[in-house]
């Protein structure tokens, strides 16, 4: 796995030696950003956007974000046989300091209240097994993190069932494999 593209282009991000975390792949993540960067149905400026990037795992999505020289990234993780690899993986953008890490489970009701600013694009990629994404959703509402023109990007199985609030919609949809991406934003 590597960085696809802008300052660290080709650097290697490490993964993890267990199967419990499931990087994003090389090619979901650029049609990711290919999405981003040339949708009609939102714009949003990379470089001037503040990132959320929970269940950030090795940081795959967060790294490849500061790579394209956005303001700020928050990674949000807790499972402790991935934070080292994250540390270390983000040690290696040496004088990089435009990031944070909050080492909490994103569960806990009062982790949103703690962040400073709102996010221009906030990234979900859950456990598969994962079955409490509508929760975050509506406390990502509650909390008012995300900007108005702000876009939430989901990572899913393809055959998993994504129950989303009302205040929000689906804007985009595509499948790569097993999995799917759903770009959502609030509802007009």
């Amino acid at each position: 796995m590597r960085i696809i593209s802008g300052n660290f282009k080709g650097k290697k991000i490490l993964e993890p030696k267990n199967i419990k975390t499931r990087p994003l792949k090389d090619l979901t993540k650029e049609s990711i950003f290919n999405i981003i960067k040339h949708s009609k149905k939102f714009t949003i400026d990379l470089k001037n956007s503040n990132i959320l990037d929970l269940f950030s795992g090795v940081g795959s999505f967060g790294i490849e974000c500061l790579s394209r020289e956005v303001k700020r990234v928050v990674f949000v993780e807790n499972y402790s046989e991935v934070l080292p690899i994250l540390k270390k993986n983000l040690a290696y953008l040496k004088l990089i300091d435009n990031y944070e890490i909050i080492e909490k489970d994103i569960y806990d009701k009062n982790i949103f209240s703690k962040l400073d600013s709102k996010f221009n694009i906030i990234f979900l990629d859950p456990p598969y097994k994962d079955k409490k994404l509508e929760n975050i959703l509506i406390r990502i509402d509650k909390d008012k993190i995300l900007d108005q023109s702000g876009i939430i990007i989901i990572h899913r199985h393809k055959n998993e069932q994504v129950i989303i609030p009302e205040n929000f919609q689906i804007i985009e949809k595509k499948k790569y494999g097993i999995s799917k991406i759903l770009f959502l934003s609030y509802s007009n």
